[in-house]
């Protein structure tokens, strides 16, 4: 912990991600004597529980997505770099990322790797060709795009079979994730597009909610779970539990039931909100320094959220395998706080804090309008006060004043007035993701030229035209 930054001589933090753990860090290290690096591969800071609000209309990307350097940018010790992080060296101390192929590469004397999690297939990847997930702000787009231009193309469609196909709506996973999708595609079936069709009836839409449990939200007991289910059912919503996915393709889903007996649904939006995987950094870390990662590759952190056998790195959030600790927006917050309090103590010479210790603030969903079942502490309630503090609490945890007011505004045109003005959605972004793979990636993301490597080319091309120019004399 003696490195120091060879131009202000201030220790060097390096910091993964720029979700909550991340951000959180960073904004606890604001007095702190040091120097602290914020490398992301995305410019933005995102608020995660609110991406199906993006994907079904409700909200802008903006909304939940601030700038990370419009956050930071009256922090004075902190810079923000872009770029995908490809490779930490344990023994040099440095994190080399990458963006648009150019690589940079950071030392640092402390580590916190919050990256977060993806999204997990259980091992069949390819489902997500036509099951997208809800990890990122692309995946929210293209799920826009899916399910705004399913009515459209349904309203184009003849064949009754087509039309039904392309009106059924199929959400994996029966966790907050998928409850809150689900419930958001009836609402806007029901409500928001009632009177906007000619041909078809989006009411005659069929949202169909899968997952291989025998509970929908099961961590949130018995009493909640049976709740939200019957709330899903009165909305028209059906539920299937016990109900293995086994096959994805493009116009359909197949399933496996408890009894082993195998059935297809027809359906051409399909979302994936079941399962997550820890970022591929934290194996990566794992393997140089003999830490154990669990099946969903997060480390298995001390009590002090350091890497074992390296008190520089401290692994947050999502990643984080620890007294079975959940991963939510809390956790890493929480994480970031403590890992920030530790680092300060160190360089001021103080006594390490006591082992980290995961405050449970309570779990929320929303069904549908004015409905969600909330957890909290020994306390459960559910219906339209549930809604209220799920609202509250979600208001009050987003980043900057201008995303709460512009985040109000919206709920208020959406969930009093029937009506969305976040509807935009172009063939692109469905396409987009697909298209970029199959081209792979060296095409979808080519390597931007230097500045002498133009040069060079331009030189190439003169000579050429002069030699041209000499032989026709």
């Amino acid at each position: 912990m003696d490195g120091v930054n060879a131009r202000t001589g201030r220790h060097r933090v390096v910091i993964i991600g720029s979700g909550f753990g991340g951000l959180f860090t960073a904004k606890a290290l604001a007095r702190a004597d040091v120097d602290v690096t914020l490398v992301s591969r995305t410019s933005h800071h995102l608020f995660q529980p609110l991406l199906y609000q993006v994907a079904t209309g409700i909200l802008s990307e903006g909304d939940i997505a601030p700038t990370t350097r419009d956050v930071l940018a009256h922090q004075g010790n902190v810079e923000v770099l872009l770029g995908d992080v490809h490779a930490i060296d344990v023994e040099a101390r440095t994190v080399t990322h990458r963006a648009v192929g150019r690589d940079t590469t950071t030392p640092y004397d402390s580590l916190v790797i919050a990256a977060g999690a993806g999204q997990s297939y259980f091992g069949n990847d390819h489902y997500a060709r036509h099951a997208p997930g809800m990890k990122d702000i692309d995946n929210a787009l293209e799920l826009r795009g899916r399910i705004f231009g399913a009515f459209e193309l349904a309203e184009l469609a003849d064949d009754p079979a087509e039309r039904e196909r392309l009106l059924t709506f199929v959400v994996v996973g029966a966790g907050p994730t998928g409850v809150e999708m689900a419930g958001q595609i009836a609402e806007v079936s029901q409500r928001t597009l009632k009177r906007e069709f000619r041909r078809i009836d989006p009411h005659d839409a069929r949202v169909v909610l899968l997952d291989a449990a025998p509970k929908v939200l099961p961590t949130f007991g018995d009493r909640l779970s049976e709740k939200a289910r019957s709330s899903l059912t009165k909305r028209g919503i059906d539920v299937q539990l016990g109900a293995k996915v086994v096959d994805v393709d493009e116009t359909g889903i197949e399933v496996e039931d408890e009894g082993g007996e195998r059935r297809r649904i027809d359906a051409m939006t399909k979302v994936w909100a079941a399962g997550v995987s820890g970022s591929p950094l934290g194996r990566m870390v794992a393997e140089q320094t003999g830490a154990e990662v669990d099946r969903a590759g997060r480390v298995h952190v001390e009590d002090d959220l350091t890497v074992p056998g390296h008190p520089e790195i401290f692994v947050i959030g999502d990643m984080v395998n620890l007294k079975g600790y959940p991963g939510v927006a809390q956790l890493a917050i929480q994480g970031g706080r403590y890992a920030a309090d530790q680092i300060v103590r160190r360089l001021e010479g103080k006594p390490p804090a006591d082992p980290f210790v995961y405050r449970d603030k309570g779990s929320m969903a929303t069904i549908s309008k004015f409905s969600a079942v909330a957890s909290v502490g020994k306390i459960n309630f559910s219906g339209f006060i549930a809604w209220m503090a799920w609202l509250a609490v979600h208001l009050m945890a987003m980043v900057g004043f201008k995303t709460r007011v512009s985040t109000l505004l919206n709920w208020f045109i959406t969930f009093f007035g029937d009506s969305r003005g976040e509807r935009v959605m172009t063939m692109q972004q469905v396409f987009a993701r697909n298209a970029m793979d199959d081209l792979g990636h060296e095409a979808a993301y080519p390597r931007m030229p230097r500045v002498g490597e133009e040069r060079d080319d331009r030189d190439e091309g003169d000579g050429r035209a002069e030699g041209g120019a000499g032989s026709a004399a």
